[in-house]
């Protein structure tokens, strides 16, 4: 559990129970049938730093909430680099009326999946992508 990083990028931002945190990315990882966890950066930045990725390496000049970049080289193992706006996690939290926490979580795990070789942009993989996410808050145990 050592290989799942947390990061911050130009805001002030301290992640909590991180220990926790790693564990259930972990276990959900192994709950997808993946045997190992490579190297998985998790970068909590501000809206302005993740439009500037989304750009760079999407081409999309929108504001996101994640842009989750696979760097996987086997099958069986999980490794890549997900950026996640802190700002974007805070407002939807008040649009989608949820805890900060609860929306930081479901953001954190939206981008295992996406790792775990689920999309998102069809409404069918939409669906299964969100049931995915509520199978897992459903499972934290902190």
């Amino acid at each position: 559990m050592k290989s799942i990083l947390f990061f911050t990028e130009d805001i002030d931002f301290k992640l909590k129970e991180k220990g926790k945190i790693r564990q259930w990315i972990a276990d959900a990882i192994k709950g997808e049938g993946f045997k190992r966890i490579g190297e998985l950066s998790f970068i909590l930045c501000s809206d302005a730093y993740l439009l500037e990725i989304n750009k760079e390496y999407l081409n999309h000049d929108t504001y996101t909430d994640i842009v989750t970049f696979d760097s996987s080289e086997d099958e069986d193992t999980i490794a890549g680099d997900i950026f996640i706006s802190v700002e974007r996690i805070q407002e939807n939290a008040q649009k989608f009326k949820v805890g900060e926490r609860d929306e930081l979580h479901r953001v954190i795990i939206h981008g295992v999946m996406h790792l775990c070789g689920y999309p998102d942009k069809k409404p069918a993989d939409k669906a299964k992508m969100t049931a995915k996410e509520d199978e897992y808050l459903g499972k934290r145990n902190f």
